[in-house]
Order: C-alpha cells, then structure tokens, then sequence
C-alpha cells in the first residue's frame, strides 16, 4: 500500500502544481477586521477601472442568463476594447481587441526600448463567465516584468482577489501570431505543498483567425481534445485503425452517448486491477457512433469473449495518469471534400510548454445528420519539430498490467 500512498500523493501535487495558469496567488488584500480597512478596499476598487467597467458587463450577462454565451463573451471583450484595453477569451475562441498593442509592445521588446502595456484575459470556469485576468506587462532592455491581477465575479460583486509579480523567463511573439510568456514567483501556500516556485505561463492569440475555422474546431475537434486518448496523436484512418487506442475511446464517446460517467471505475482497493466485462452491444455502440469500424475489426483491436459476447474492460488506474496539463487544438485551414468529408488543418498549442505548434496534424471528418460526426482518419504532419504527445501516458500494456496487479482481479 506504500507505493499506492506515493502515487495518489504525487497526483495531488501534480494538480495542484500543474494549474498556475488558472489558480489565485497570494491575496492582494490582507482581511481587516476594521471598518477603516474595509473602507479603503472599497474606494480602492471603485478607482480600479477594470473592476467598474467588469462589474457592470458581468452584470448584464448574468442579469440576461448569458453567462455561457460565447457572444456574451466576445462583446464583452469588445467593449474593453472600445474602453482602450487589449483583450482576449481564457479559451481563445475570439479575436482580441487591439492587437495592435500587443504588437507594438513586442516590438519594443525586440527594440530594446521601454514600454508598457495591459492585456485583460476574460475567464470562465467550465465555460461560465467566472472573472478577469490582468497582465500589466513592462519591458526595458530587451527584458520584460510582468504583474498577474486576478478578478472574480460573485452574486453581483467583482474583487480583485490575487496578485503576483514576476521576471518573464521566458518570451515569445510567434509566427502563429501567439503571444507566449512564463515565469515564476515565490508563493508560500504553494511552497508548503511543493517545496517549490509557483509557476505561471499564458498563451494569448493575438493575430485574428478566420471563424468558420474557430466554428469547426469547436465542433468536432474540442470536444475530443487530447486528454487520455491517442486519436489525434497517431496516424490512422477507416483502413488501417494503426495503434488507435479503442479503451480511450470508449471512455472519451462514453458520457457523449449515454449522457452519464462510465459506470466502470476503479476498484476501491489501489492495489487491486478493476476488470470488466461489457456486452457486445453497449460497447460497439459508443465506438461506432464515432468510429466507422465494423464488430468484427473492433473485436481483434481489442479483447473479446465469443463465449458470452463481452468486451473486456480495464479502466484507467493510478499507474496511468498524465500530466494535468494538455495542449489544446486550433483549426487554420479546411477543405469541404467531394464525398461529403471536411479535411480539417489543426495546430496544436500547449502553453504550459510555452509552444504555439507543438505539432499539427490533418483530421478527415465526416458529419452526419442531426449534428453528429464519424472520424474519418488522422494524419500527423511531419516535422523536425514536432514534440507530439509528450502529455500522454498510454494504458498499460497486459504484461505491465500483470506486474502492477498481480493478476488480481
């Protein structure tokens, strides 16, 4: 049990250390137990512009019930344009506001020379509008400083809630037109846990991108994304599936299909192999809804009982368990094909590693009525550069399973 006690240890910190992105820092404001204090917290938010201009935007949306409305979003990073500010999504699905800024700032960083500039990041928590992220940035001889402010929305009320200053490390105005930058700061709650620097990175798209680019990535790559699954990391197609892992599908389509959590999980002993045995028609049924494959390929991709008609199921343990941190795709280019298929150009960005293309692969789709979609075939484009799945941590293989398990089932 002593390996188990490490492994679900390491998880924790791993999660814990893995979110500097989105995660508060050290208050900025230390609770004061007199009127005084609380007074002057106040008259100092109301002379913040970003909490008066955010406030009232917040409160419209909510007020309409459009706090997980995507156009919501954008107009209220247009309107922080229209106030002066450069401005952008979390999940950068919109084009930002003046990014002529933004570029002028890098500019000068190149240059040498000395600037200034703002850049106000619209956050939301599960795709609800949940606050603000301010960087003011500073650069002076090639270098640059930057101050994270951190702004939640709650019943009706905006606060700042966290600040943190650091060096940026590292700095780059990419080809992609992605502004990237990290750095990191002494932070003690975290040090406690971490024995370590609390890091922080962000990824802004600054350059616009064409929207029926950012509407077919919304549809039919997002949802897959790369968290636990290989579809878009191998090359594949309705030929030959490769090394397509079916398991990580299944877990993937599963809640898609059937509107709830895989009911198979982990045994509540860690040092126990949960195994599964699930119908032939539950299962085949959640693949296929995605994957044109027929019973009998889907069968020798994988492990299959003709006796009973059951597909064996193994679910992802503690020993299989990635990185918290994933890149996220964007589409830049498509081709509406002769047959009714879309081939779809995506760019992978992973902020955490500070790359706007870690690699780029071609994805063939094929939508279906009623909204729904087949994956036709993935194809990983070559590159030198390319650092594909370096997040992914396969499942385990039978034989590394029989030494983690013992066989126990």
């Amino acid at each position: 049990m002593g390996r188990n006690w490490f492994v679900l240890l390491l998880i924790v910190l791993l999660s814990i250390s893995g979110c500097a992105d989105t995660s508060q820092t050290e208050s900025g404001d230390d609770e004061q137990g007199n009127g005084a204090a609380k007074s002057g917290k106040e008259a100092q938010e109301k002379a913040d512009p970003v909490i008066e201009i955010g406030y009232e935007l917040f409160r419209d949306a909510e007020e309409a019930g459009r706090m997980e409305d995507l156009e919501m979003f954008r107009s209220i990073v247009n309107q922080f344009g229209n106030h002066g500010y450069a401005a952008v999504d979390g999940r950068n699905q919109i084009d930002m506001a003046e990014p002529e800024q933004v570029i002028s700032f890098c500019g000068k960083v190149d240059a040498k020379e000395e600037g200034e500039l703002t850049i106000l990041k619209i956050n939301d928590l599960e795709g609800v509008l949940d606050g603000i992220v301010k960087y003011d940035l500073k650069t002076k001889d090639g270098e640059v400083e930057a101050t994270t402010s951190y702004y939640k929305y709650k019943d009706q009320d905006m606060e700042k809630v966290s600040t943190a200053g650091f060096h940026a490390d590292r700095w780059e105005y990419t080809e992609d037109g992605y502004l990237m930058f990290s750095g990191s700061y002494f932070s003690e709650q975290l040090y406690v846990l971490t024995m370590s620097e609390a890091s922080e990175y962000a990824a802004l798209r600054v350059l616009p991108l064409d929207e029926t680019c950012r509407e077919l990535n919304r549809q039919y790559i997002l949802p897959a994304g790369y968290e636990r699954n290989n579809l878009f990391l191998v090359d594949w197609n309705e030929n030959d599936f490769g090394t397509l892992d079916f398991y990580d599908l299944y877990d993937l389509f599963y809640p898609r299909v059937n509107g709830g959590q895989i009911p198979y999980g982990m045994d509540d002993n860690l040092g126990v192999g949960a195994v599964y045995r699930i119908p032939e028609d539950e299962f085949e049924n959640v693949i296929q809804r995605y994957i044109n494959i027929d019973s009998g390929t889907l069968q020798s991709k994988t492990v299959f009982y003709p006796e009973d008609g059951t597909y064996e199921y193994k679910p992802r343990g503690f020993y299989e368990v990635e990185y918290p941190e994933y890149p996220y795709p964007e589409v830049v280019q498509y081709t509406e094909n002769s047959d009714g298929t879309i081939t779809l150009t995506v760019n992978v960005v992973f902020p955490y590693a500070g790359i706007s293309k870690v690699y780029a692969h071609e994805v063939v789709v094929r939508p279906l009525e009623g909204g729904g979609v087949q994956y036709v075939s993935n194809r990983v484009i070559p590159s030198e550069e390319n650092q594909e799945g370096t997040w992914h941590k396969p499942r385990l293989t039978p034989e590394q399973w029989e030494e983690m398990y013992g066989g126990m089932e």
